[in-house]
């Protein structure tokens, strides 16, 4: 924090001088984090990864440096500049860590691992050979899993025989122990392999996507550029072929699990029981509209189904709270939305309900587990507004609920391992997030980070506050926003409008929280903008109905609501109608083409960053939940795409894409570009050699705002 505060006394002092150099390259309203925290297996004392260089072990009660687990200073001969990554084993007795990342797709990495023993100081590489993905300690610390060339492999740490699980790895075609890349992007799956609990098995997924379509891109750093090409399957096309196999590492064996005869069903997660014997594993059909959870015999692969789940359009996104098993295996707590809110449901592993444990108008948010000891579980909801997340505590029955949060605002946790201690992240719409350390019962411990340099520099950069409000749109749905003012605001003066769109499925941008990229938008306030936000019908936060009344028509509902959020703010007398402009990237670029289309009377200028333009490009997990194939709903990809309606573009459109963006590839601006010259529509684009989706390599990022922002200030 240092560097903070001799930045700042070399600062200008007027707001007015805010700038984008601030903002984008030194990153000054940036909240420092408290980032990989592991809490230990006592509960008292967590590791914490410093200065890329050590791995240091601390006291939650009292903040106390405890132990240094291992510096890359003790083995300097090493090949290592820094750790990106670590992980202990279960009796902490062996670490493991990564360095020297290479990304393969936008989240996964392969990278050089290191076998730490902490109680013989002794250090050694995983596997010589080449860079490997997703190493991971066995429980007992006896042996590490690995992937390499998409194959599965387990090294003995002792005696460090390597023996190798899967043979038929292959690139583009076999993968083992690892996700595909629309797993990974839309399941949001890290791993593709899972230690039993008493080390003694390894759950791991084979995918098959040699029938999967291949995409192609251009990398331009090299005298000749390289071809990147890799297996992407858009809607309605060939997926992989998914089967999950257990290896058993004392017989040497691997048995395929009975998961069905629908080869195009989906697997988003797999759980070992506690027991080690049972593993669990969820299934889900094409439409995404049924789920069927099945316990299955890690000898023999045969399966029983333990819970199953409808809906009519479909079940919303997976993730690794979907079912907790407690009670040793005997029960499980499962995340449904079934009431048309997202609860929680206690279970028999027979599949008996038990109970519904939390229930109401209002939506979990996150589980964060069950406290055995104490009969407790821990959540975060909306119940107190959609618009903020508050930390909770209530027992199996669904009694004795506690709020353990009371300030207003966007709360997080981390739980230690005995639920002893959690670390909170609270932050509302003007306040940087601090960091603090509570008990189980809410009180708290010690304060971890509470961000005085950004909060000091909010202040004096005499930023506006984020006011949020709510309209009526035209069926009478109530739709909440926000807006900021010019720091200097009057009444009686006409300002231009700016609004900043998402949109997505599941999404929601209005919320009692702070968030980085508004203070883009504190910049443009300051040159005498008012910028405004909208969350759309199909967002999150507010119960099943709302979120998906976009289901089979994406683009429809959002624009019409974005349409009457501008209606909304032009009824004021302070909002000049004629300078009207809308940005967004991604989902938020694709609601800003059809806005602009669709809404030509209203906007004047528009930005689009890497926008989808017809969902037929788009990958097959993600689509095809909200809208089906193209074939099963032809009119609405019609409908959806703003391809169709480039006749109708009226106002100045600014269109930005990397030219790797393995996401919303280029093709979806290449597309719209042919469109727009065939109408004989006038248009700027630029492009980004080398940059992904984030654009976050080198200086584009900086670089993008930039041209974004002279752009809004020469056309809006």
């Amino acid at each position: 924090m240092i560097l903070g505060w001799v930045l700042l006394i070399a600062l200008p002092l007027h707001a007015e001088d805010l700038t984008l150099e601030m903002i984008f390259k030194y990153q000054l309203f940036v909240p420092a984090k408290v980032e990989e925290i592991r809490s230990m297996k006592d509960g008292e004392h967590y590791t914490i990864l410093e200065n890329g260089s050590d791995i240091v072990k601390y006291r939650y009660a009292t903040g106390e440096l405890v132990d240094t687990l291992y510096s890359l200073i003790w083995n300097k001969e090493l090949p290592v500049s820094e750790i990106s990554s670590y992980d202990l084993n279960d009796n902490e007795t062996v670490l493991i860590f990564g360095s020297e990342q290479e990304k393969i797709y936008r989240y996964s990495y392969q990278t050089d691992y290191y076998v730490y023993d902490v109680v013989e100081k002794e250090i050694k590489p995983v596997f010589p050979e080449g860079k490997q993905q997703l190493a991971k300690l066995s429980p007992d610390g006896q042996n590490v899993a690995f992937i390499f060339e998409n194959n599965l492999y387990i090294r003995n740490i002792e005696t460090s025989y390597i023996t190798q699980i899967t043979h038929d790895g292959s690139k583009n075609a076999i993968i083992n122990g690892a996700p595909d890349w629309v797993y990974e992007e839309e399941f949001a799956l890290k791993t593709g392999y899972y230690w039993s609990p008493d080390s003694r098995r390894l759950a791991f997924y084979r995918f098959d996507e040699s029938r999967v379509k291949e995409y192609s891109l251009l990398r331009y750093q090299d005298l000749y550029p390289e071809l990147y090409t890799f297996k992407y399957p858009k809607a309605g096309e060939e997926n992989s072929v998914v089967e999950i196999y257990v290896y058993n590492l004392i017989e040497g064996t691997s048995n395929m699990m009975n998961t069905g005869e629908d080869s195009t069903r989906y697997i988003p997660r797999i759980k070992w029981l506690p027991t080690s014997d049972r593993l669990c594993i969820t299934s889900l059909n094409r439409l995404q509209n049924r789920a069927d959870l099945y316990i299955c015999n890690a000898l023999t692969g045969k399966n029983e189904l333990f819970y199953s789940e409808n809906n009519e359009r479909y079940i919303s996104e997976f993730t690794d709270d979907f079912v907790t098993f407690i009670d040793s295996g005997k029960q499980a707590i499962v995340m449904s939305e079934k009431d048309s809110y997202m609860h929680l449901y206690l279970y028999k592993l027979d599949g008996t309900l038990i109970n519904q444990i939390t229930s109401g108008e209002w939506e979990i948010e996150e589980f964060y587990g069950f406290d055995e000891n104490s009969g407790k579980l821990f959540y975060t909801s909306t119940e107190i507004s959609p618009l903020e997340r508050h930390l909770y505590s209530i027992d199996l029955k669904g009694t004795d609920k506690k709020r353990l949060t009371s300030i207003a605002g966007t709360h997080t946790a981390t739980f230690s391992n005995t639920f002893n201690y959690y670390i909170l992240n609270s932050s509302d719409a003007n306040t940087p997030n601090t960091i603090s350390l509570c008990n189980q019962q809410g009180e708290l411990v010690r304060i971890l980070e509470n961000n005085d340099f950004v909060k000091g520099m909010v202040s004096r950069y005499n930023f506006s506050r984020r006011e949020f409000f709510s309209f009526l749109n035209h069926d009478n749905t109530l739709i909440y926003g926000y807006q900021i003012l010019p720091p200097d605001f009057k009444k009686n003066k006409k300002y231009p409008l700016l609004v900043f769109v998402y949109g997505g499925p599941e999404s929601q941008e209005v919320m009692n929280s702070w968030e980085n990229h508004t203070t883009w938008f504190q910049y443009l306030a300051q040159q005498g903008y008012i910028v405004t936000c909208a969350d759309n019908r199909g967002t999150d936060g507010r119960g099943e109905e709302f979120r998906k009344l976009t289901y089979m028509q994406l683009g429809k509902p959002e624009v019409e609501d974005q349409i009457a959020l501008v209606e909304y703010m032009t009824g004021k007398p302070f909002v000049d109608k004629k300078r009207i402009g809308i940005f967004g990237w991604s989902y938020g670029g694709y609601m800003s083409l059809l806005c602009m289309m669709r809404g030509n009377y209203l906007f004047k200028t528009g930005i689009a960053i890497a926008p989808v333009t017809d969902w037929k490009f788009y990958d097959s997990i993600y689509t095809e939940r909200f809208m089906r194939t193209p074939i099963e709903n032809s009119k609405g990809y019609w409908e959806s795409s703003p391809l169709n309606f480039v006749d109708m573009l009226e106002g100045k459109l600014l269109l930005i894409h990397g030219l790797a963006d393995d996401n919303v590839h280029f093709q979806h601006s290449a597309e719209l570009i042919n469109r727009l010259v065939e109408e004989n529509k006038q248009f700027e684009v630029f492009v980004y050699p080398d940059q992904n989706h984030q654009m976050h390599g080198g200086n584009a990022l900086f670089h993008m705002y930039n041209k974004v922002t002279n752009f809004i200030l020469a056309n809006l």
